[in-house]
């Protein structure tokens, strides 16, 4: 770098001078007051002199990386108190999320350092590449709030390239980097004189290749070549407002982390997260007996692991002393915490409850307070004993798959529709007792007073708002709110209309497996080199076991014939419907989500099998399949007739 830098002075200037700025350092380790020891006094003196200097200007390319996935990997990002405390103190307190964890990305913290560095010289600028996630980021509306307040001027440069927001990208081919994630050019002015402000934007074409970027840069090397849209201040903190519905802040909020507070009113009192275990292959199976054994074989080894800390350990760094063995137990940051307390499990065969893992697909789930890392609300939505409850799912905000809503009568996992967020119809006490409803008074006021009819009841209400969260209209109308914000909902104009439609959504998504079997038909194959498992001469399917007939590896869906379903080497099932794939959640079908789900997985890190087939009833899968095709074509049928006007 000094060379370079050298080299470039001399051929501007024609004189050589050394370059005595360049420091070895951990630039975030400014802000702590402390660096690495290794290098030399030069070296360190150098470091003092740039803390020491009234930096007006900071440039650079901070690395993009929200944190590690698997806990077992002990690859955390590194921990700087300091600076960690102002992103805090600063952009996540000023967030309205419900979760900030992506503020946790070094470039955010990158953001926060450099926005100091120039307050504290009292003028500066600021030029950043970086992610762009933080431009319509739902965790990152504080650090916009944010850095409104401290600069200025804003500019940015949006080259697009997120390719997990638009599959119909390639990394290599449209993002300038080569990476996955979209990049932005961010140019901050603060003026001393705090001078006029604005926030203006320019996006590149999506689909331009790299170098097509590339040579609209070198363009933008004037900055008057480019063509910017001034943003708007608003209220929210939103910077990108495309496609924004303008009466949406008069619609009825379903809930708001304010109202869960008691400090602004909504329909619902209270609502959650999913379930997240941390640790799926573990303690979800279709078995409940295979759930019950994995969970209690990990939990043995936590308890001994607690032991052995508690033994020998105390002092030591809890990620280099543990077991980190991916068949033997899986990891989470809580459940670091808590062997670091001595806090043993006991394993009690009553957790091991019926859940919904994904759409249509039920699990059994070992869940209590210790090998679940963040339970919610489910302990009070779904309390031992057992009790009766329905909850709504929703799509959490801030999805790139289209917005999608899903009732169920047991505990929903986490990712079940995407980060899903879940409305109960009512909230109890963790031992099951003193239910109440979790629509509010204010909510039931605001729809008998609408109607000016008082026979509406929280139960109608609960009903209309799935009815609502399926109206075709609606969801078109309202579709990038719903991607910022968890829904509102309006007043249609035929208010038992939507109610009814709802309630019968909601009899067929909750009680799918009461359905009738829709009458596909069943094309049956003896296939060729087939042994039976005793050795019997086999010439008919008659001679083939029950359980051979129906036994499910993974299915698969006619490529050639989308009206077709290969079960197995046995079995296709044919005549499905041709609007089987207008019911979707996300981006798959209903049908699809069971094909994805009822299939023998091994997970590769524990090595653990989950096998949807049960020994006591083959055709289980077959039976589901049917009733789920009776459930989307009732559904799509139902949605259809929907159409409100909202």
């Amino acid at each position: 770098a000094c060379l370079n830098i050298e080299h470039l002075y001399y051929e501007l200037t024609g004189e050589y001078l050394p370059f005595p700025g360049i420091c070895l350092v951990d630039t975030f380790e400014l802000v702590e007051d402390r660096q690495m020891g290794m290098f030399t006094n030069d070296n360190t003196e150098r470091v003092q002199r740039q803390k020491d200097a009234p930096i007006f200007v900071v440039i650079g390319n901070p690395p993009y990386n929200a944190g590690q996935v698997n806990e077992n990997d002990n690859n955390k990002n590194r921990k700087y108190p300091a600076i960690d405390h102002r992103v805090a103190e600063t952009y996540s307190k000023a967030s309205t999320a419900s979760s900030v964890y992506a503020l946790q990305d070094p470039y955010v913290k990158a953001f926060r350092m450099a926005a100091d560095r120039v307050l504290q010289r009292g003028e500066g600028i600021v030029c950043y590449i970086t992610n762009n996630g933080f431009l319509d980021g739902i965790a990152f509306d504080g650090m916009r709030k944010h850095l409104r307040k401290d600069f200025d001027r804003i500019t940015i440069i949006d080259l697009g390239g997120n390719v997990r927001k638009n599959p119909k990208l390639s990394g290599t081919t449209h993002n300038v980097f080569g990476i996955q994630v979209g990049v932005n050019i961010t140019m901050m002015e603060h003026h001393a004189d705090r001078a006029d402000g604005y926030v203006r934007y320019t996006r590149m074409d999506e689909f331009w290749t790299r170098h097509q970027k590339y040579r609209e840069l070198d363009r933008l090397v004037d900055a008057f070549n480019c063509q910017y849209t001034e943003v708007d201040d608003n209220a929210k903190n939103l910077w990108l407002t495309v496609g924004m519905a303008d009466d949406w802040d008069g619609l009825l909020p379903i809930g708001s982390k304010e109202a869960k507070a008691g400090d602004s009113d909504a329909l619902f009192a209270k609502y959650s997260r999913g379930l997240e275990t941390a640790r799926d292959a573990w303690v979800y199976n279709f078995s409940q007996s295979r759930c019950g054994a994995n969970s209690a074989g990990m939990l043995g080894v936590y308890n001994s692991e607690v032991a052995r800390y508690a033994a020998t350990g105390h002092g030591l760094l809890v990620d280099e002393f543990l077991i980190n063995d991916d068949k033997q137990i899986s990891w989470s940051s809580k459940l670091k915490e808590l062997c670091q307390r001595s806090v043993y499990a006991v394993f009690d065969v009553r957790n091991v409850r019926r859940s919904v893992y994904r759409p249509f697909a039920q699990m059994w789930v070992y869940t209590d307070s210790i090998m679940t890392h963040r339970p919610g609300l489910a302990p009070r939505i779904f309390p031992l004993p057992e009790t009766e409850n329905m909850v709504v799912c929703l799509s959490a905000i801030g999805q790139s798959k289209p917005f999608h809503t899903l009732a169920t009568n047991v505990i929903p996992d986490l990712h079940l529709t995407g980060d899903s967020q879940c409305f109960p119809l009512y909230i109890y006490d963790e031992d099951g007792t003193n239910r109440r409803d979790n629509i509010t008074d204010w909510g039931l006021a605001q729809f008998t007073s609408h109607y000016n009819d008082t026979s509406i009841t929280k139960l109608d209400i609960f009903h209309y708002v799935y009815g609502i969260l399926h109206d075709p209209a609606y969801r078109i109308k309202y579709a990038a709110n719903l991607k910022r914000e968890l829904p509102r909902i309006p007043f249609a104009a035929d208010f038992w209309k939507v109610a009814a439609a709802g309630k019968r959504l909601m009899e067929l998504h909750v009680q799918y497996e009461d359905q009738p079997e829709y009458p596909l038909h069943e094309e049956w194959t003896l296939p060729k080199g087939y042994r039976h498992p005793y050795g019997l001469e086999v010439t008919t399917l008659d001679q083939v076991p029950l359980r051979d007939r129906y036994h499910v590896t993974k299915m698969k869906r006619d490529r050639k014939d989308p009206s077709r379903l290969i079960v197995n080497d046995f079995l296709t099932l044919t005549g499905l419907p041709a609007n089987i794939d207008d019911y979707k959640l996300g981006n798959r079908s209903a049908l699809d989500w069971i094909i994805d789900q009822y299939q023998i997985s091994t997970d590769k890190r524990s090595g653990i099998t989950n096998d949807p087939n049960r020994d006591d009833d083959p055709m289980y899968i077959v039976r589901l399949i049917k009733k789920v095709v009776t459930v989307s074509v009732e559904t799509v049928g139902e949605v259809s007739g929907l159409r409100c006007e909202v």
